[in-house]
């Protein structure tokens, strides 16, 4: 018997309130934790040097920039771009208990780093112990005063819970505006055969997101630090066989010319100083086909969003980013089109914006 033309919609406006009451979930609980979170730092390091920005930004235009995140996320769920995200279960709900609880100790552990203005220590212990090799000087960094910086298990255990909970529970919704461009631009392609990679793959949520979107894409995920990476492969691996996990920066990809129709980075550039950033451009622009994709996800420019601009000029005052700064009066256009790269398409969401550009 034929289901009936009426089926598809109503499931997908099923799967559309799933994801809603989801997402307002995730909200309320990643907002209780960064409160939590606060309160257990006890006084940020700004706030005793007096140096805490005094604007705020408006409360209604930031809970209206959230919301359109999520109806964003929704939208494209809806309309067939990528899957909703997997809900948690008996067990993941069991893990993210488990993450919180590691989340919260690590703030307090944070705010000591903050307030004694800890910033090199990962750099420092490498050194000692003759380990500094393979990194660049600028990653040897404890970015975020996070322990470890980003090359300690605890950090990739941690890193999901932290960014969702600065983001109120918005961050993979917002990761997506970049998924959004690409299954855009690839909805009518055959997927069998393409080569993407995600550079700076992190604990490779948006990797995640990508593959279940398009699954039978050959994929790798490249990334400086090996907890990282070992954090991503216990999450894809088991799901997505075909996916690659190679160690690599990206000023030097260890992937041969020409060898992908498709990249990402995701909040990358703004952890780049600023004469890494064209070789960063350069470098994607050499291992893409003519004609290749890439999408850059990463914070919103003051230009993006001036009405956000007191929160992005607040974020390297608490958290220990050191190019930020400069990312945000970088023309990431100007840099892209000197490496041969002509801008497609672009989308933004709350604090985030992913671009579109195409190798000529």
């Amino acid at each position: 018997m034929s289901e009936g033309p009426s089926v598809e919609p109503a499931r997908s406006r099923w799967r559309v309130a799933a994801y809603r009451a989801g997402a307002s979930v995730k909200s309320v609980w990643h907002s209780g934790l960064y409160v939590l979170a606060r309160r257990a730092a006890g006084p940020l390091a700004a706030e005793e040097n007096n140096a805490e920005p005094r604007a705020k930004a408006d409360r209604a235009v930031l809970l209206a920039a959230l919301r359109e995140a999520f109806d964003k996320d929704a939208a494209d769920i809806a309309a067939g771009l990528y899957p909703a995200p997997p809900t948690l279960g008996p067990t993941g709900a069991v893990q993210a208990l488990r993450e919180a609880r590691a989340f919260l100790e690590e703030a307090q552990r944070v705010n000591a780093r903050r307030l004694r203005e800890g910033r090199t220590e990962v750099r420092d212990a490498l050194r000692a112990a003759g380990a500094a090799d393979p990194y660049p000087t600028y990653y040897l960094q404890n970015f975020h005063y996070e322990t470890g910086g980003w090359l300690s298990d605890h950090s990739a255990a941690v890193y999901e819970t932290q960014v969702e909970a600065l983001f109120a529970g918005s961050a993979a919704a917002m990761r997506r505006r970049g998924l959004s461009l690409l299954a855009k631009a690839w909805r009518k392609r055959d997927h069998r055969g393409l080569r993407f990679a995600d550079l700076a793959c992190g604990d490779g949520g948006f990797l995640f997101d990508v593959l279940r979107a398009f699954p039978r894409l050959e994929a790798e995920g490249v990334d400086l630090s090996p907890p990282y990476l070992e954090r991503a492969r216990q999450r894809l691996a088991a799901d997505f066989p075909q996916v690659r996990f190679v160690q690599g920066q990206i000023e030097a990809l260890p992937i041969d010319a020409g060898q992908l129709d498709g990249a990402s980075a995701v909040y990358l550039f703004h952890e780049l100083p600023p004469r890494v950033r064209p070789l960063a451009f350069a470098e994607i622009a050499r291992v893409l086909r003519p004609g290749g994709l890439f999408v850059l996800t990463d914070s919103v420019q003051p230009q993006d969003r001036p009405d956000l601009d007191v929160l992005l000029q607040a974020f390297p005052v608490y958290f220990h980013e050191p190019y930020y700064k400069t990312y945000l009066e970088t023309d990431l256009d100007a840099l892209a089109a000197q490496a041969g790269f002509v801008r497609v398409a672009s989308d933004q969401a709350f604090l985030t914006k992913s671009v579109l550009y195409q190798r000529r």
